[in-house]
């Protein structure tokens, strides 16, 4: 009997131990904010509409498909953005999952982007303008995993390529705005 239950203990032990090798990456999450010397009214404006993202130094242009697409349905809003840059037409293209105008709030996801562009996996995001005493605190988070989805992923495709490329977007983002309107210290 003792030599059964040491068996069994040592089976749940291995397997164990197995699987935490087996274990893939963790979801990821970041989160910038500003408070900007603007109404939240002003800010949403500028910032509010899924189909205008020109607010963003990163987006040449924004592009809702099919052509005509709605830009405040969510499931059948779809935009592409296109990126600058120095060769090619990079894109990633981003689906709106809701939309709040009463709390100037949207959520979407990303559903199509090449990992050398944004080394990402399920990212999935939410943009928010809330008051506060009068002034726009924009509010820009995301969940999301590494691009490259095993253990043990090459470089620029890992926990810190994924997190530092998100975090300079809304960084960009978040200056562009800040440029626009001014912060409050």
């Amino acid at each position: 009997m003792i030599g059964r239950i040491t068996a069994l203990a040592m089976g749940v032990v291995l397997a164990a131990s197995g699987m935490a090798g087996a274990h893939g990456p963790s979801r990821l999450k970041s989160e910038m904010s500003v408070i900007l010397d603007a109404t939240p009214d002003e800010v949403w404006q500028v910032i509010g509409q899924f189909d205008d993202m020109s607010w963003h130094p990163a987006v040449v242009s924004t592009e809702m498909v099919p052509e005509g697409a709605p830009a405040d349905q969510p499931d059948e809003s779809t935009r592409v953005l296109h990126l600058n840059a120095e060769s090619g037409d990079p894109t990633i293209t981003e689906q709106l999952m809701a939309i709040d105008a009463d709390k100037r709030m949207y959520k979407y996801m990303i559903t199509d982007v090449a990992v050398e562009i944004l080394p990402v996996t399920n990212y999935s995001s939410t943009l928010q303008v809330n008051d506060q005493d009068g002034k726009a605190e924009v509010v820009w988070k995301a969940g999301y995993y590494r691009g490259f989805p095993n253990n043990d992923p090459p470089a620029g495709q890992d926990d810190e390529a994924a997190t530092a490329a998100v975090i300079g977007i809304y960084q960009a983002g978040l200056d562009a705005l800040t440029e626009r309107f001014g912060k409050v210290e």
